[in-house]
């Protein structure tokens, strides 16, 4: 799957020889991934240039002579596009630039709210912690791909928001020390969209107690919502810890399985409206608070879905403090054929990135299910580094795009007022 990254903030920090130097804020999926200076970076690619060779994209070059600020700007975007460079080379990115190995503990929460300790290394990634857990619970390795971990808040009166979704190669001891969100917590939950892949798990015990665990809490949390009467019958079933008829009838409620964003803003059916998303099962719903302070549902199917893109906004002011500006300003933009006619549809959402994976998992389940049933249906896998193109029933589906800065972000003075910096290797 597709990873964006980005550099949005630079630092100047004192030396201790007294001279100064760069510290970059690298940004994996609009969250901090890591801050670490161009002689780390240059170190790094030296070392992937003894393993991989000549395959590396170029590395920017270092400057012998004072940078003025144009240049510092210029050597920041120049970064960002090479990490994103080095993604996409026919190698993935595997490893961070430079983490200390050793021991450590950690708690991963499950969806009933219990944690377990987990006995990891500090470099393991987010796929071997899982394959940990995993082994630790009794989960069936076949079925790992059915769950992922996630970066989980827990908020006040108990509500709780899905932050992100660890990606394979990410660290998450790591990622969780470096999240600038307040009481986030590593979580283990399924990663799948469709409800029907439920029957993948049934003849797992470990399986079914994770998804039954997660079905009560979604219900608790008003994710998934039943009728009355569905709620009564899920609550004696749950009395009588019928697990296999509670999925069952679970499976019937509305939203279950799906991802709830945090409430957020778009464009429909006027600029500024309030909507609160749930994604799952092939489709986007949306509950807008109009104006007027009436509600509107609006579903939209992922059958009916061109593109989209995610793009960064706003303005950073602040580069000592958490960088929760960022995360607050990105948007989403997906093209959507309404009445026989393509239009954009625009949500500004922190969580942009969740909700690109969440479209991406929904077209690449369906892809899938549509080739099993369909074994002369046409699947076109594409090269490392271009944009993915699925062509299923002569029906194009382009995958999402990604831009930087939609303009220039302005960054802290401390950045952008320094005059000229030597930056030494």
């Amino acid at each position: 799957m597709k990873m964006h990254f980005c550099i949005p903030v630079s630092q100047q920090r004192p030396d201790a020889l007294g001279g100064r130097y760069m510290l970059y804020s690298v940004y994996l999926d609009g969250f901090l991934f890591c801050k670490v200076r161009y002689s780390q970076l240059h170190r790094w690619n030296e070392q992937l240039k003894r393993v991989f060779g000549n395959c590396l994209p170029p590395f920017p070059p270092k400057y012998y002579l004072a940078m003025t600020t144009s240049m510092a700007d210029e050597r920041r975007d120049q970064l960002e596009q090479y990490l994103q460079n080095v993604y996409r080379a026919p190698f993935c990115l595997q490893d961070t630039f430079s983490i200390t190995t050793k021991k450590a503990s950690l708690d991963l929460f499950l969806p009933d709210g219990r944690s377990i300790k987990v006995e990891i290394l500090t470099s393991d990634t987010a796929e071997r912690v899982l394959e940990v857990v995993s082994h630790n619970i009794g989960l069936c390795q076949e079925l790992l791909d059915c769950f992922g971990l996630f970066l989980i808040q827990f908020c006040k009166e108990g509500r709780l928001s899905v932050v992100k979704k660890l990606a394979d190669f990410e660290l998450p001891y790591v990622s969780l020390r470096s999240s600038e969100v307040e009481n986030c917590k590593v979580g283990l939950r399924k990663w799948y969209l469709d409800p029907s892949l439920d029957a993948r798990l049934m003849d797992c015990r470990a399986a079914v107690d994770l998804i039954y665990m997660q079905a009560i809490q979604d219900i608790e949390k008003e994710w998934a919502k039943p009728t009355e009467v569905q709620r009564q019958k899920l609550e004696a079933l749950q009395k009588e810890d019928n697990r296999t008829e509670f999925l069952a009838l679970a499976r019937e409620v509305r939203h279950y399985g799906y991802v709830q964003l945090e409430p957020c803003t778009c464009d429909h059916p006027e600029p500024g409206c309030q909507a609160l998303l749930s994604v799952g099962n092939n489709e986007i719903s949306c509950c807008i608070t109009l104006p007027d302070n009436q509600t509107l549902d609006v579903i939209f199917q992922m059958d009916r879905v061109k593109c989209w893109r995610v793009t960064f906004l706003g303005t950073l002011l602040d580069t000592d403090g958490p960088q929760q500006t960022l995360n607050q300003n990105l948007e989403l933009r997906f093209q959507y054929c309404e009445d026989s006619h393509w239009r954009w549809f625009v949500i500004y959402t922190k969580q942009a990135f969740l909700l690109s994976s969440c479209l991406k998992k929904m077209i690449s389940e369906k892809t899938v299910k549509q080739a099993a049933e369909n074994p002369e249906m046409q699947i076109e896998v594409p090269e490392q580094g271009k944009s993915k193109k699925y062509h299923i029933q002569q029906n194009q589906k382009d995958y999402s795009s990604f831009l930087p800065r939609k303009s220039k972000i302005k960054i802290a003075e401390v950045d952008c007022g320094f005059g000229t910096i030597k930056e030494d290797l």
